[in-house]
């Protein structure tokens, strides 16, 4: 068994916990930006393929104080460095410091890749090592003196799925969309709209929730190249992947005014292979009530949206307009939920004229958002 760690977005740590639990693995921990627990082979790969929220998995090495080089060095190289990576391995180190004694980046890459050189030297007898084989990549963090050493099995970051073949200004991440659709207790065949859709990550997401698709069934990861994990392993877990995909169950909608942004969004759900499960139309937020016809078949339907940002692409007025045309849909519609990402601190009296039902702070790239939940009438 090993200790694994998904990393996560700020404020999405229990959403990866209940993720991880619902693939069936115990969890060791908890901690800002990052879920802790304990897995074999198979874990790493079932992982990979069906975590949504993460933003990459991690193999953990090892865990201890390092005052000194020479601490760092030593504990280092008792890990069994041979038992994961082959004679030909190809292995980068990289680094953080917070709050450390050790706090030169150069020199901790430098004595942290001496101290695995050295412990495959004494294990594979080799003075000098190719490094032409599968990659590893050892990251060493160091906070408030206490080393933890990892080794990525991800490769490219999860929010990376492959479906992304046209794009529009300040995207967000699949990572995120999915975990503001999980939040919002969306389920498969229930109506789910996104006015402000943009290149169409929020109601992809959505779909590949309401089909049962593996976020990580068209990509491939560093870890697929690893001798420790049987390739039979990865053809499985995929095999059963595709065969856990369901039909399309409709009922997602998603619009925008920019008709750049529609015609991108519709060739990445193509790509992703929900095209079927999603209709699109340009439309103004304004005219959300018109703009499907059946929108309100379901009287409890749900709008998750992310709305330009006045400091990145959007004017103010033209964002009060649509906190406008949203209050009005959902005045019309009480039965319906809201649930918006924003910046905006006043959003709460704009949307609604109340406090939200729920909040949560969340990170948009660099931007500080709340993300804010009104729930219908019951």
């Amino acid at each position: 068994m090993y200790e694994l760690i998904a990393t996560a977005t700020f404020g999405l740590e229990a959403v990866v916990r209940r993720e991880i639990e619902g693939l069936g693995y115990e969890i060791i921990k908890t901690e800002d930006g990052k879920v802790t627990y304990s897995g074999d082979e198979r874990a790493i790969v079932r992982s990979n393929l069906w975590l949504r929220c993460a933003d990459r998995v991690l193999l953990k090495a090892c865990e201890f104080e390092a005052l000194e080089f020479e601490d760092l060095f030593q504990g280092i190289k008792a890990y069994p460095w041979e038992e994961l990576i082959p004679a030909d391995g190809k292995f980068t180190v990289t680094c953080s410091t917070v709050k450390s004694k050790l706090h030169n980046p150069p020199a901790i890459q430098s004595v942290s890749k001496k101290a695995i050189v050295e412990r495959m030297r004494s294990a594979y007898g080799l003075e000098r090592f190719a490094e032409t084989g599968a990659e590893y990549t050892v990251k060493v963090t160091l906070l408030k003196d206490r080393a933890t050493v990892t080794v990525d099995t991800s490769g490219t970051g999860l929010h990376k799925r492959g479906y992304r073949a046209a794009n529009v200004d300040a995207p967000m991440k699949e990572t995120l969309a999915a975990a503001l659709v999980n939040l919002s207790f969306y389920s498969a065949g229930r109506t789910l709209v996104d006015p402000c859709c943009g290149s169409g990550t929020i109601p992809i997401e959505a779909a590949m929730i309401a089909m049962n698709i593996a976020p990580g069934l068209s990509r491939t990861f560093a870890a697929e190249e690893w001798e420790i994990i049987p390739r039979e392993i990865w053809k499985e877990e995929r095999r059963k992947a595709f065969e856990a995909i369901t039909a399309p169950p409709g009922g997602v909608y998603a619009s925008d005014i920019d008709p750049r942004a529609v015609e991108a969004a519709k060739a990445n759900a193509a790509e992703a292979g929900v095209d079927e499960c999603i209709r699109f139309t340009r439309s103004d937020v304004k005219n959300l009530g018109s703009a499907f016809d059946g929108l309100d078949s379901d009287p409890r339907g749900i709008i998750i949206t992310n709305p330009p940002y006045g400091e990145r692409i959007g004017q103010e007025e033209e964002i009060n307009g649509i906190f406008r045309s949203l209050r009005s849909f959902c005045r019309e519609n009480p039965g319906w939920s809201l649930f918006i990402i924003t910046p905006d601190k006043d959003a709460e009296k704009k949307l609604m004229g109340r406090r939200a039902d729920r909040r949560r702070k969340l990170y948009n790239g660099n931007i500080e958002t709340t993300y804010y939940q009104f729930h219908g009438r019951k």
